[in-house]
């Protein structure tokens, strides 16, 4: 698992961008309504903020639970590659269902 910190930059660079291409939007297609993009750059601000708190988790099991600091190593190592997966799965389907709206928008 990448760190924390570079998961958060991560989150945040995409939603950014995401944002970024609502505003230019709202400029160049002037015949949609400017509240329609506002809700999608809340919606990505929502996503956003989801995807930070997921981030923010810590393994919940201790040393002294193993027999050896191998196999503590081994499990931390997979539950916080499970982590990773599921935050690259909801950003991913999140992203999506926003993308669409956008373009569902620029359509009008």
């Amino acid at each position: 698992m990448a760190n924390k910190r570079q998961l958060k930059k991560a989150i945040a660079y995409t939603c950014s961008e995401m944002a970024g291409e609502c505003f230019f939007a709202q400029g160049t297609f002037e015949n949609t309504n400017p509240e329609d993009w506002d809700n999608i750059v809340l919606d990505v601000a929502i996503l956003q903020n989801k995807a930070m708190k997921r981030v923010s988790v810590d393994f919940d099991r201790v040393p002294k639970d193993f027999e050896n600091g191998k196999e503590y190593r081994k499990a931390r190592r997979s539950y916080f590659k499970a982590v990773e997966k599921g935050i690259s799965n909801f950003m991913k389907e999140e992203a999506e269902k926003i993308v669409t709206q956008m373009n569902n928008l620029a359509k009008k």
